[in-house]
């Protein structure tokens, strides 16, 4: 039987009808959660990125800043642009989208932001709350897998998770997560072992390498659910050949666009897995749809004294 696809589609609609209840209730009392988005130069990913989470924030009915300062700008004007978001009112989150330039000090920019608007919650001290599992702001990616799993009801409680990749933005936060949910998580990176080996052992997958499908089926025991974090172009035909050999579809649109979008882990992983979210339409909706969720918290905790205030009245 071939996997069961977990759409981050729908899940991400599930989602966002429930912050429309959050966000009327914060319309009513006279506040509009504003998302500002900090875009430095003419990186084109980053430009899609930033105008896909533009247009969530406004379909939702979120105020939103779109700043784009040019790719010249110093460490010390950035800082300046971070530090009066932080002042604003109407301002809850700030998304500062990386990569940044190479003479931008990218940890400072990052440690500057209020822990308070870190919407990506990449700020140490959000981050050190995930660790003691006191959690308020936390990375999206991550965030949004966990979602995608617990509302397609896979069991996490007692299950062996293995999480390929050890970045800040993914792969640390995700491994807390699953642990502060009782599962029983090995990190996995480039320096482990026998990692088919390893990988095949756990019950949830999260692979998060950035290496177009180097998680192949002898990675997976049957059954196991797969979630691919992996967002890779490729133009190479015969890569293209050998990835959608089983896919006439995909492979037909390869050919006619002369590249794909695929994931970390190998399309023939759904015949041996039990569940896979696709790449894309799988992790990447439920990241935006958490940075929107985070928004709408940032919100509510910043402004919780005049909802409580209004509700009263």
């Amino acid at each position: 039987m071939p996997a069961r696809i977990l759409n981050g589609n729908a899940i991400r609609d599930q989602i966002y009808s429930e912050l429309t209840g959050e966000i009327a209730t914060l319309s009513s009392a006279g506040i509009r959660p504003g998302l500002a988005a900090v875009l430095v130069g003419e990186n084109p990913a980053s430009k899609i990125y930033v105008s896909s989470k533009i247009a969530a924030s406004e379909k939702l009915g979120l105020a939103s800043i779109n700043i784009t300062p040019p790719a010249t700008i110093s460490t010390a004007e950035l800082l300046a642009i971070v530090e009066d978001l932080n002042r604003r009112d109407d301002v809850d989150g700030i998304l500062v989208q990386l990569p940044l330039p190479p003479q931008i000090d990218a940890k400072k920019i990052l440690e500057a932001v209020d822990p308070a608007k870190d919407v990506d919650g990449f700020h140490p001290l959000n981050v050190g709350r995930l660790v003691a599992g006191r959690p308020n702001l936390v990375a999206c990616t991550p965030l949004g897998v966990m979602e995608i799993l617990r509302r397609s009801e896979i069991q996490i409680e007692r299950a062996n998770a293995a999480v390929l990749g050890r970045s800040d933005i993914v792969g640390k936060p995700m491994a807390l997560l699953l642990m502060h949910a009782n599962a029983t998580v090995t990190i996995c990176h480039s320096k482990t072992r026998n990692l088919p080996e390893v990988v095949r052992r756990a019950d949830i997958v999260v692979a998060a390498l950035g290496r177009a499908a180097m998680v192949t089926p002898d990675f997976i025991r049957p059954g196991a659910t797969v979630i691919d974090v992996g967002i890779n172009r490729i133009t190479d035909a015969a890569l293209a050949e050998n990835l959608f050999a089983r896919f006439p579809e995909r492979l037909a649109s390869f050919r006619a666009k002369g590249s794909a979008v695929v994931g970390d882990v190998h399309p023939d992983v759904a015949n041996v897995a039990g569940a896979v979210t696709p790449v894309p339409g799988g992790v990447g909706p439920l990241t935006i749809a958490m940075l929107m969720s985070n928004t709408v918290r940032a919100a509510r905790l910043r402004r919780g004294s005049r909802i409580h205030a209004t509700a009263r009245s």
